[in-house]
């Protein structure tokens, strides 16, 4: 099953929006990486790579990211993990999260599960 990292500036918001798309897809691997190691604010390498170990499989993860430069760190994770399937969304962290997780759990692929992500964000919640 594909897998998923939530990558924010704030250990905080990583935590429950992983925690709302377990809610919802219990089964889908999902890890929050958010803030610094010394509980600050920022994003880091390691939390990044560490929590892509933990929920990788051969069906690859995706990383969703809140802003600037988690998108940055998750780059350069990708760039030092070149012999794993990892993939960036560009989509809301939330909606894409629980999008992507239920996804998973049904059973889409990687990319499959991408080309649904690309329609989260058009998505309008107001009228």
């Amino acid at each position: 099953m594909v897998g998923f990292v939530i990558v924010s500036h704030s250990a905080k918001l990583a935590e429950g929006v992983a925690d709302l798309a377990r809610m919802m897809a219990k089964s889908a691997p999902i890890a929050p990486a958010g803030g610094l190691e010394d509980g600050g604010f920022g994003t880091s390498f390691d939390k990044i790579s560490a929590a892509v170990e933990q929920v990788y499989s051969d069906d690859g993860v995706i990383l969703l990211m809140d802003m600037g430069s988690a998108v940055m760190t998750a780059e350069m994770v990708m760039e030092a993990m070149e012999d794993k399937k990892l993939r960036l969304a560009d989509c809301p962290v939330a909606e894409g999260a629980v999008t992507g997780t239920i996804d998973a759990e049904a059973g889409m692929t990687l990319e499959e599960i991408l080309e649904d992500l690309e329609q989260v964000g058009a998505l309008k919640k107001l009228s």
